[in-house]
């Protein structure tokens, strides 16, 4: 995907609308929970060494907390 986010990827509220600053914060510790491009809720698998969220639309994006 290119571009802004359209969607919030963690409470699935338009990016552009309202203060989602306390989102940004949330999201540096856990992963997405929504697809910042279509808003679908996204199947997130978490483990040990990072995480894994998937939306059926726009396939996997992934962290590893490896190398930090």
């Amino acid at each position: 995907m290119t571009g802004a986010p359209v969607w919030c990827g963690r409470c699935g509220e338009a990016a552009a609308e309202g203060d989602h600053g306390a989102c940004a914060r949330a999201l540096e510790l856990e992963p997405p929970r929504y697809c910042v491009a279509c808003r679908r809720r996204m199947k997130v698998q978490v483990t040990p060494g990072g995480w894994s969220a998937t939306c059926v639309e726009h396939g996997v994006s992934e962290t590893s907390t490896w190398g930090r």
